[in-house]
């Protein structure tokens, strides 16, 4: 038989089997945990482990494409993991999936990261199922740099692609309150002078704009960082 072996006096060695574990499946509804954001910004650790803790976040996925600060060197990558293992906070770098800075020329029009063109690229789509499947377990912030959410890739880009899943998403701010993401769509909208009262074109429409003015203004070009 296939995988056992005889051994003298008749004994029948068995080749030991080995069980990996079933990857959590994403419900067609969304994951069973909600998702957030949050920016470093300037945040001394101490107060940056308060607020995942004051929102209970067990995982930090971190989109950064380059997980280092000069002026902050207490987030960079190596030096940030140690601190939220300590406390009980998972860390995974998903800059390479969920990154703005996309080194892929596929991606890239007009001297410039378009976030269409990224949002729809196989690495990326694998990196949107990755914090998925986390979040069918635990409760996940993505991290990236910016203190403001509409400043950031992880709010224009990363989390409407993830809510388009069926996710639930809000943005940790810097203050600790909570801003769902379509409370954040809205305050887009306001700060692009768009109204979602626009008899003439859908709510999708409007938002669809307000993302694309806000792409404009914080994708990154080339060796110049514009975003992220």
């Amino acid at each position: 038989m296939s995988g056992d072996r005889e051994e003298p006096g008749g004994r029948e060695s068995r080749e030991p089997v080995s069980v990996s574990r079933p990857e959590p499946t994403i419900p067609s509804s969304g994951p069973r945990f909600p998702l957030f954001t949050i920016g470093h910004s300037a945040h001394a650790m101490e107060r940056f482990l308060e607020l995942l803790r004051r929102h209970e976040i067990t995982e930090v996925a971190d989109v950064r494409s380059a997980p280092y600060s000069r002026r902050y060197p207490w987030f960079s990558r190596e030096a940030l993991s140690h601190p939220l293992e300590r406390h009980g906070v998972g860390y995974r770098f998903l800059g390479r999936e969920l990154g703005a800075r996309s080194t892929d020329p596929a991606c890239r029009r007009d001297g410039r990261v378009r976030f269409e063109l990224l949002a729809a690229s196989q690495s990326f789509v694998h990196g949107v199922d990755s914090v998925l499947r986390s979040a069918a377990e635990r409760r996940v912030a993505l991290l990236c740099a910016e203190k403001e959410p509409l400043d950031c890739h992880r709010t224009i880009l990363v989390a409407p692609a993830l809510a388009a899943r069926g996710a639930r998403v809000s943005h940790i701010l810097s203050d600790g309150r909570v801003e769902p993401h379509a409370a954040a769509l809205e305050r887009l909208c306001a700060l692009h002078g768009l109204s979602l009262g626009d008899l003439f074109r859908t709510r999708g429409d409007v938002i669809a704009e307000a993302l694309e003015r806000q792409e404009e203004r914080i994708a990154w070009r080339g060796e110049e960082r514009r975003g992220e």
